[in-house]
């Protein structure tokens, strides 16, 4: 019950949160409580969402890898309100509770990167990159950064990989690539991206 009401917290906050009150009320304890603090950050209301998701993670015996979800959730939540120092707060003692999940450096890489910390975004990169060596959007992300640090070669690089790995389904790596490909005056090529 747990997973499948933050599932629908992602896809139809407001009956999830119904749902999770109504839970809450029948015992449903931290969990409840987790997935109402969720559905309230799909319904646009960050503020209220970010304190119970950090406070619920202070506070509850839930196993790590839940707390570090709790914390992810909450960085979620202070990036959309732009505070960007709470968010990293957030994701860096995230990553301590749960260093082998690749997610979490991710997110953090977001956060580095809308700070202009483009060479930490880079290094939580490559970590999430070896946690996860499949995955498109670490590569895609990190052909952003290495573009904004003027390694134009290497970011193509990484943008063809997340386009490799996708299959070409990944807007955001088409995109990188087009941007990198006009950089290096490749039109036709930077065109047909923009265009897929």
């Amino acid at each position: 019950e747990y997973n499948s009401c933050l599932d629908l917290a992602r896809q139809d906050p407001s009956t999830a949160y119904e749902h999770a009150v109504g839970w809450q009320g029948l015992g449903g304890g931290e969990a409840a409580q987790h997935c109402q603090a969720v559905a309230l950050m799909y319904l646009g209301k960050n503020d209220e969402a970010a304190y119970r998701l950090e406070r619920l993670a202070e506070t509850t015996r839930l196993p790590p890898e839940r707390r570090a979800e709790m914390l992810a959730q909450a960085a979620q939540a202070q990036l959309m309100l732009n505070n960007l120092e709470r968010a990293n707060a957030n994701q860096t003692v995230a990553i301590g509770l749960d260093p082998k999940n690749p997610d979490l450096y991710t997110d953090r890489s977001v956060t580095l990167f809308a700070a202009g910390d483009f060479a930490g975004a880079v290094r939580d990169l490559d970590r999430a990159i070896l946690l996860a060596p499949k995955r498109a959007e670490p590569f895609a992300l990190r052909a952003a950064a290495k573009r904004f640090m003027d390694q134009t070669d290497a970011a193509l690089r990484d943008a063809e990989e997340a386009v490799a790995l996708s299959q070409g389904h990944y807007p955001e790596a088409l995109l990188e690539r087009g941007i990198l490909r006009r950089l290096k005056g490749d039109k036709a090529g930077a065109r047909a991206d923009w265009i897929a």
